[in-house]
């Protein structure tokens, strides 16, 4: 996430980001997916953020590092409302994007097979109140019941509130 929040900072793409750090686009996805990386990735990520490398690794090896490193760099974290900020917006993004393959499809099935095709006004208009709902949810017209699950489970497992 705290990769995600540096790149929109910056204004950068995933694309623009990875070239920068001289890593692939799909090293980028999946640490802004939270899987933890390399320390060669974690380097060449400091170097274009300008933070310190720990900003990238896990609590666990930031307490190895001495004192006196931490004090003398620059170092980022997330706050739980950036979390939280930073996971709506994707939430929109993944909805507008979804948006524009439905309309694309559409289009390209529609002017391929034509209007007078039955099957395809059933599966595209299920897939539309799919989107539907998904639109709802992600721009929090309606909140399901399981949305908060996982938040609720680190609750219970912690014995306190997040």
């Amino acid at each position: 996430m705290i990769v995600r929040k540096l790149r929109l900072r910056n204004g950068w793409s995933q694309d623009q980001l990875a070239e920068l750090a001289d890593v692939s686009v799909r090293t980028i996805q999946r640490v802004e997916r939270g899987h933890k990386p390399s320390l060669e990735t974690a380097n060449a990520l400091a170097a274009v953020f300008g933070v310190d490398v720990t900003t990238f690794m896990t609590e666990h090896e930031t307490m190895i590092s001495t004192e006196q490193e931490k004090a003398a760099t620059t170092s980022e974290h997330l706050e739980p409302d950036e979390a939280e900020a930073l996971e709506y917006a994707k939430g929109i993004k993944d909805f507008l994007s979804g948006v524009a393959a439905y309309v694309i499809l559409a289009a390209v099935f529609f002017a391929v097979k034509g209007f007078h095709e039955p099957v395809l006004y059933w599966v595209f208009g299920g897939v539309g109140l799919a989107l539907t709902v998904q639109g709802l949810v992600s721009f929090e017209v309606i909140r399901l019941p399981f949305q908060d699950l996982e938040r609720r489970l680190v609750e219970k497992r912690l014995g306190r509130k997040l």
